[in-house]
């Protein structure tokens, strides 16, 4: 694959593009944004990287600045999944994007389904549309598949994120604020009994024991893989009949806090006169991620009072008549290691490098399936491949199995 576009040059953006220049049958990144800054960055750092202007609501302009790519990676957020994956398509490109977005009714499930949609367009076209390529969605999702092929039958899935980092200073999200704030405000999607259901923000609190750092409160999050999985069940998951995202840490704890006094709705409230919308105020108040490298440096330099956190994938079912649980770890580097390795915080590391590993594949050939799918797709081959690269970059799973007797 000789020339490939990035569009959205923001942390994801940008790590893909510094992994993607150590690719030999990469020739050029063409680095697209609507802000230059970090394109312009890029083009200075890397010898393959070539910085545009690109304006991601006209897919004309897309597919104007695409010409000669092969592949489009998406790393803006998910509501313009939809104009690129039409780019990708009048330029003849393969297609990646990191998360999927609801529809225009705020339906997630059919969010997906319109992405899946464009699977025979993809197919007939002889091209590859991958979404939800980071770690959760993402990883997570790769590693619930080799579990499920350990299995007979599947019952329940359970994806669990806990993450955990205090430091000197106020930095309650290593990522947008504003996108975490609508994430947790947001009603998530559960798939029960084989049947997708909402249920209430900070659903079901429940107290994990996670190998390593011990019991942690988690609860019921808004995410896609409840949507891809559940959508995907009965074909790739083993007839899967419960599929549960859950998360946990301070960031979760201090929205709860907001999300109960009111001050993540999104509709105006009135004081002395004058009309506020609280989660603008509290998204706005709240300071950014650092995204520079001096930015991360500050931080860590300012003192980490504590790091601990875990990402467990925990699949239970049937295997010759007995129940197993399989518990599935992803580890990764925290925030110090990150920095060191990479100059960059342990969230942009994690969703970074996988994400540049989906990439690396779609570029090198490793993914041979056409159409429009999600991780848990990929076959056998590339499954396996993506998780002996993700160890050379410290992304490892540890895989625990209780079977019991009777």
């Amino acid at each position: 694959m000789r020339k490939i576009m990035i569009l959205g040059t923001g942390a994801q953006g940008s790590t893909i593009a510094k992994r993607m220049q150590e690719e030999p049958s990469i020739e050029e990144i063409v680095c697209a944004d609507y802000d230059m800054r970090a394109a312009e960055e890029l083009e200075k750092s890397l010898s393959k990287a070539k910085a545009v202007r690109v304006d991601a609501r006209d897919v004309a302009n897309i597919v104007a600045a695409a010409k000669g790519c092969e592949l489009i990676v998406n790393g803006l957020p998910p509501t313009f999944n939809m104009r690129l994956m039409d780019a990708a398509l009048e330029a003849r490109a393969s297609y990646l994007d990191m998360a999927s977005c609801a529809d225009e009714n705020d339906d997630w499930v059919n969010g997906v389904r319109i992405q899946l949609a464009r699977d025979a367009a993809f197919k007939k076209a002889g091209l590859t549309a991958l979404i939800n390529c980071g770690s959760a969605p993402g990883i997570a999702n790769v590693v619930t598949r080799d579990a499920c092929e350990q299995l007979d039958s599947v019952d329940t899935i359970e994806i669990n994120v806990y993450e955990g980092v205090w430091t000197t200073r106020f930095i309650p999200f290593w990522w947008s604020p504003e996108t975490a704030f609508q994430d947790m405000a947001d009603e998530p999607v559960v798939y029960e009994n084989g049947q997708f259901k909402i249920v209430p923000p900070f659903n079901r609190p429940e107290w994990v024991d996670f190998r390593g750092i011990g019991k942690r409160l988690m609860c019921d999050h808004h995410h896609e893989e409840t949507a891809t999985m559940g959508l995907l069940a009965d074909r790739y998951l083993k007839g899967a009949k419960n599929i549960y995202f859950r998360y946990g840490g301070p960031g979760c704890d201090l929205a709860k806090r907001f999300w109960e006094m009111g001050l993540l709705s999104s509709k105006p409230v009135e004081v002395d006169g004058v009309e506020i919308v609280p989660m603008r105020l509290i998204s706005k108040l709240t300071p950014p991620a650092p995204k520079y490298a001096k930015e991360i440096q500050e931080v860590i330099e300012a003192g980490i009072e504590l790091e601990e956190g875990a990402f467990l994938v925990r699949v239970d079912g049937l295997r010759d008549g007995h129940k197993v649980r399989i518990d599935s770890y992803v580890n990764a580097p925290g925030l110090r290691a990150s920095f060191a390795k990479a100059k960059i915080s342990h969230e942009s590391y994690l969703t970074g490098q996988c994400a540049s590993l989906f990439v690396k594949m779609l570029a090198n050939g490793n993914v041979t399936q056409k159409g429009v799918f999600p991780p848990e797709v990929l076959d056998a081959d590339a499954r396996n491949y993506f998780l002996r690269e993700a160890a050379k970059l410290d992304l490892t799973v540890d895989q625990y199995v209780e079977r019991r007797l009777f």
